[in-house]
């Protein structure tokens, strides 16, 4: 993982985070936070669904500008490994298209307990939702035109009016927001 040209490894801190156009490894993310000094891993993998307010999704397809989203990354690895005292934290986000069923997130964290660690998962998901820089074109069968809106919950969409290129989507909200 750490070989990607769009991952950042701090070693002597134990935080991984990754954007990737590959799939997932789930075993692979899991192995990355184990520690001989950890009594529990927690493991958060987003999926993607058939559906979506009732409309059927035929795929998800995420995108961002990698040097900014890694800095973001970091930045919330190492609150959320400082805050819970983590043993270590892999954050791995796919870009590009995501089948049905298939992850787009993988957060792993491990920790002494597993309290801290189930706390400090959620917060980490939490956090990457309203601060990443990820956006996500949602398309639907029969329509022509898929759905870009950044990659949050409940967020406001834009129509794609690009007919199928996705390489410039627009944020669905302010991007001078923090």
């Amino acid at each position: 993982m750490s070989e990607n040209p769009h991952s950042h490894y701090i070693e002597d801190e134990r935080i991984l985070v990754s954007l990737t156009h590959s799939p997932l490894d789930v075993s692979e993310v899991v192995s990355s936070v184990k520690s001989p000094k950890a009594g529990a891993i927690v493991l958060f993998a987003g999926t993607t669904r058939d559906n979506f307010e009732g409309k059927a999704v035929t795929h998800l397809e995420y995108t961002s500008y990698p040097p900014l989203a890694l800095k973001t990354m970091v930045s919330i690895a190492q609150l959320v490994k400082k805050k819970y005292n983590l043993t270590a934290i892999t954050m791995i986000h796919r870009l590009g298209i995501v089948p049905i069923e298939e992850e787009s997130i993988l957060i792993a964290v491990s920790a002494p307990h597993r309290l801290a660690a189930w706390r400090a998962g959620e917060e980490a998901l939490e956090v990457c939702k309203t601060k990443l820089e990820v956006w996500k074109l949602e398309e639907f069968e029969g329509q022509e035109n898929g759905l870009w809106r950044a990659n949050r919950d409940q967020a406001t969409g834009i129509q794609d009016t690009s007919h199928g290129s996705s390489q410039y989507p627009l944020p669905s909200e302010n991007p001078k927001d923090p």
